[in-house]
């Protein structure tokens, strides 16, 4: 049963509802519950920008990878740059957090076209949870969201040490899916640049010849993988475990 669970009495007003099932995920009661309840509002219920949850998303996200960053930095002390950016990207993932969103009950609460069946096989509650990162952080503050997210999010959802020995493989992933469905698969350096006295490579997917979309690493095998990762992500594919690697 999600965290949300089945807390709702059929007297109360449905904001009520809200505000009770939030303060049981996150354990204390909002003061500005509009931020909530637009956090929860999906763009398929209400198209303006003010009323659905995009712009809280887009600031969510920011908070988010900021708060991620920090806890991995502290936690591994010796890692490298680049460890540190492949668990970040573990954690943050699209899929992860959609996840994390179900189990929490974030989907219960949301606004949004129930009728459409795509819509509700998507990434939407992962981004709706980015979108209460945003109304959490504009409501109590960056310091609280940190102790929260630590210790609502992290330590409830999120296995660190068997992420550590995960290895997600995005390639194979988008390989697989465009062999299923009869599509070419290209990756391509379309630029190289030096940031801080390193290579920044940045790696274009093409899919039957178009661009979908393009990635940056301080490596090609890490940018083509990020750039994977994406196509993944925008594509609507199941993360899935790979042994080995695509390079």
């Amino acid at each position: 049963m999600s965290i949300a669970g089945n807390i709702f009495k059929k007297s109360e007003s449905n904001e009520k509802k809200i505000e009770r099932a939030l303060k049981n995920i996150l354990g204390f009661k909002p003061k500005y519950l509009t931020y909530y309840i637009i956090a929860l509002t999906h763009s398929s219920k209400n198209e303006e920008t003010d009323h659905n949850n995009e712009r809280l998303e887009f600031l969510g996200d920011a908070i988010l990878g900021s708060i991620v960053g920090e806890y991995l930095f502290k936690k591994y002390p010796h890692k490298d740059e680049g460890f540190l950016t492949e668990m970040r990207s573990k954690i943050v993932s699209r899929n992860s957090l959609n996840d994390i969103a179900r189990k929490m009950g974030i989907d219960k609460l949301m606004a949004f076209n129930k009728n459409d069946k795509i819509l509700q096989r998507s990434q939407i509650f992962g981004n709706a949870l980015e979108a209460l990162i945003g109304a959490i952080y504009l409501d109590v503050g960056y310091n609280k969201t940190r102790k929260l997210l630590i210790k609502r999010l992290i330590s409830n959802f999120i296995d660190i040490h068997e992420l550590e020995h995960t290895e997600y493989n995005f390639k194979n992933k988008l390989y697989t899916w465009s062999q299923k469905n009869n599509k070419d698969i290209q990756f391509e350096t379309v630029d190289v640049t030096t940031e801080l006295g390193r290579k920044v490579f940045r790696i274009a997917l093409f899919i039957d010849g178009e661009e979908l979309l393009s990635a940056t690493g301080y490596n090609k095998k890490a940018a083509s993988q990020r750039a994977a990762e994406l196509a993944s992500e925008q594509l609507g594919l199941n993360l899935e475990e790979s042994n080995g690697e695509t390079n």
